[in-house]
C-alpha cells in the first residue's frame, strides 16, 4: 500500500538564492544599472517604474519559502505520527510456540529465499464487534479457533505464488506448545483437529503445527478476525464473486441470486464463513469459495481501480493494520509494505490456489479428514522445493557438468573434498535421530571423503540436501550424493554455504544410504465415494500422480504440478463460479 504523507522526500523550493542590495538616493535599487547610485552590475532586474520594490519581492519570497518549509515540516511530522499510529494498530505475537522450528528455506543460486506466510482467520468473539458479526455472545471468553488456514508460498525469484489451504476439520498432530503470556504448556496431541491449535497459546502454535504437517518452514504469520474481514472488504470497495444457483444459508446469513455479485462488508464475511451452502456442505467447499474470493480480491487490488485516491489508501491502511495480528518480525508498516511489494511482483496468472488432498478420517469419517497419502505428500514437497504448482516453471539450464554423479566420479579427488554434515532430522514433534550427523560423516570417511566432519549445531528440515557455494564445486557435491545414494535434485547451488554441506533431513532417519522413494501413489485406500455421497480427496477424481500419457523419460508429463485432487485454481480464472448445495437453493 502507498500511504499519504509517509514518503518524506519532498523538499521546499525557496525560489532561488536571496540577493542583497541597497537603495540609492533617488529611491531606486542601488544594484540596478539604471540607479543613480551606479551599483554593482550583473543583476537581472529591469529598470523602470511600476514594479514592486526588490525588498518587497525578497520579503515575499522569504515568507513563501518559510511557509513551504513549515508545511513540509508539518506534513513530515504528521506523517511520522500517522506512521507510529498505524504501527500501534498492529498486534504482534511470537512466530513459533513449539520446542523446535524448521530451518529457513535454502537460498537459490542467486541467493534469494522463498517466502512462506501462514494466513489465519480467527472466529474469536472477544470484542463486541466480533460478537455482533459472529453471534454466540456466550462464547466471548472462549479462545478463538483458526477456521481459515492458508499457506502462501512466494517463490524465491518472485515469479509465482502457491497457496495451500488445509480444511479446518483436518485431524493432525499438534506439537507441544508453550503460551508466552502465562507459560502454560500444552502437551502434544494427535486427537484434535487443526483449527484448535490456535487455542494452545496463539497463532505460534498453529505455525508449529503446520511445520510438523508439511515440513515447510514458515517465515511469517498474519491473522485476521471477523471485524477485520468486513473492514478490509469495505476498504477495497467490494469483491466480485459468482454462484451457479440461488443460495440461502441461514447459518451464515448469506443470500445471493444466481450470477456474479460484488460483495463487501458483512456480506463478504458471510461468503467466507459459509460452509453448508457450497458444494457438499463440508469445509472443503468453503476453502474453494475462499480461493475464489482471494483470487478476485488480488485482481481487484492489482488493477488499482478501487484505490485511486489518498482517502481510499488511508482507509485501507487503517483497516489492514487494525485487522492484523502478525509475528514480531513482521510487526511494522514498513515491513508489511516491503512484503506487499514482494508479493505484488507475482503476476496473477502465476498464482495457484489449492486445497490439501484429503481422505475421510478413519477415527471419525463423518466429521474429520486427514491428508491423502501420496497426493498431499507431493503437494507439500513441491512447495518445499520451490516448484510452481501450475507446472509452468521454466526449465533451469543445467550446468555444463550437471549430467549426474556417475560421470564425475573419476574427475574428483574424494580425499580433497571438505564436507560438513548436519543432523537435521528433528521435527516439531520428533526429536533428532541420535548420532545421525556423526554416523553419516563416518560412513563418508570410509568411502574416501577423509575431510568430512560433523557439526552438532541444531538443524531441522524435511528434505535431505547437499549445498555448495561455487559452481566449480558441483562435481564434488555430486560425488558425495552418489556415495550416499541421493538423487541429483538434492544437490543445490547456494551462495550461503561455506563448503559442500550435507543436511540430513527428516526423510532419512536411519541407514548409511538414502532410502529409495516410496510409491508416490499411496495405498489407494479411501478413494471411493461413500454411500452418503461425500467425496474423498476433494471435488475431483484423485489417485496420486496425474494419469497423463508418459513422456520420453517414463514419468508423468505433469509430475511437477499440483495433483488434480488439490483442486488447483489459477489466479486469472475469472470464470470460476461456486456450486451451491442443493438443500441451500431457493
Amino acid at each position: 500500500m502507498r500511504l499519504n504523507g509517509l514518503r518524506g522526500e519532498e523538499k521546499a523550493d525557496n525560489g532561488g538564492k536571496e540577493e542583497s542590495g541597497t537603495k540609492g538616493a533617488a529611491g531606486k535599487d542601488a544594484s540596478s544599472p539604471a540607479g543613480n547610485g551606479g551599483g554593482a552590475k550583473g543583476t537581472d532586474r529591469p529598470s523602470g517604474g511600476g514594479r514592486p520594490p526588490r525588498r518587497r519581492a525578497v520579503r515575499i519570497m522569504r515568507w513563501t519559502a518559510l511557509c513551504l518549509a513549515l508545511l513540509v515540516l508539518g506534513a513530515s511530522a504528521a506523517g511520522y505520527l500517522y506512521y507510529r499510529h498505524l504501527n500501534g494498530n498492529i498486534r504482534k505475537g511470537k512466530l513459533n510456540l513449539g520446542d523446535k522450528q524448521l530451518d529457513r528455506s535454502v537460498p537459490n543460486a542467486a541467493g534469494q529465499r522463498p517466502l512462506n506466510i501462514l494466513l489465519l482467520g480467527s472466529d474469536s468473539r472477544s470484542s463486541k464487534e466480533n460478537q455482533d458479526l459472529g453471534g454466540a455472545r456466550e462464547e466471548a471468553d472462549r479462545p478463538g479457533l483458526a477456521d481459515v488456514q492458508m499457506l502462501v508460498h512466494v517463490s524465491a525469484d518472485r515469479s509465482n505464488m502457491s497457496v495451500v489451504s488445509v480444511p479446518r476439520d483436518t485431524r493432525v498432530t499438534i506439537p507441544k506448545c508453550t503460551d508466552p503470556a502465562d507459560g502454560k504448556v500444552y502437551q502434544e496431541t494427535s486427537s484434535q483437529i487443526i483449527n484448535t491449535s490456535l487455542q494452545n497459546g496463539g497463532p505460534g502454535c498453529t505455525v508449529a503445527t503446520w511445520e510438523e504437517l508439511t515440513g515447510i518452514p514458515v517465515d511469517h504469520f498474519m491473522m485476521i478476525d471477523f471485524a477485520g474481514v468486513v473492514s478490509m472488504a469495505d476498504a477495497v470497495g467490494g469483491v466480485p464473486v459468482c454462484v451457479k444457483s440461488n443460495i440461502r444459508d441461514d447459518k451464515s446469513g448469506l443470500r445471493l441470486e444466481k450470477g456474479t455479485h460484488t460483495i463487501k462488508g458483512e456480506q463478504a464475511l458471510q461468503w467466507l464463513r459459509t460452509r453448508h451452502g457450497f458444494e457438499d456442505g463440508s469445509d472443503i467447499g468453503r476453502t474453494h469459495a475462499q480461493h475464489l474470493y482471494m483470487n478476485s480480491m488480488v485482481r481487484q487490488l492489482k488493477s488499482g481501480s478501487r484505490l485511486s485516491d489518498p482517502g481510499q489508501l488511508t482507509d485501507l491502511a487503517e483497516s489492514a493494520t487494525k485487522a492484523l495480528t502478525v509475528d514480531k518480525d513482521l510487526g511494522s508498516v514498513k515491513k508489511l509494505y516491503d512484503l506487499g511489494n514482494d508479493i505484488k511482483r507475482v503476476p496473477s496468472s502465476r498464482i495457484t490456489m489449492t486445497t490439501m488432498p484429503w481422505v475421510q478420517d478413519p477415527q471419525d469419517p463423518d466429521a474429520h479428514v486427514i491428508p491423502k497419502k501420496g497426493d498431499a505428500d507431493k503437494l507439500f514437497s513441491l512447495v518445499r522445493n520451490d516448484i510452481a504448482l501450475d507446472g509452468k516453471d521454466k526449465k533451469k539450464p543445467e550446468p555444463a557438468d550437471a549430467k549426474g554423479p556417475a560421470q564425475h566420479a573419476a574427475k574428483v579427488a574424494k580425499d580433497k573434498i571438505a564436507v560438513t554434515v548436519f543432523n537435521g532430522t528433528g521435527t516439531p514433534v520428533l526429536p533428532p535421530a541420535a548420532g545421525r550427523g556423526s554416523d553419516v560423516a563416518a560412513y563418508l570417511v570410509k568411502q574416501g571423503f577423509t575431510k568430512t566432519t560433523s557439526d552438532s549445531t541444531p538443524r531441522a528440515q524435511a528434505d535431505t540436501t547437499i549445498t555448495y557455494p561455487k559452481q566449480t564445486q558441483r562435481a564434488d557435491a555430486l560425488a558425495v550424493a552418489k556415495a550416499l545414494g541421493l538423487p541429483d535434485d538434492a544437490v543445490r547451488l547456494s551462495p550461503s554455504a561455506e563448503q559442500v554441506t550435507l543436511v540430513i533431513g527428516g526423510d532419512w532417519r536411519e541407514g548409511d544410504t538414502y532410502p529409495k522413494p516410496t510409491d508416490a501413489k499411496g495405498d489407494g485406500k479411501g478413494d471411493a465415494k461413500k454411500a452418503d455421497g461425500k467425496k474423498s480427496g476433494g471435488s475431483k477424481p484423485s489417485g496420486g500422480d496425474d494419469e497423463d500419457p508418459k513422456n520420453g523419460k517414463g514419468k508423468p508429463e505433469n509430475d511437477n504440478k499440483a495433483p488434480e485432487s488439490a483442486d488447483p485454481l489459477n489466479g486469472d480464472d475469472k470464470s470460476a463460479c461456486m456450486e451451491v448445495n442443493p438443500i441451500n437453493r431457493f
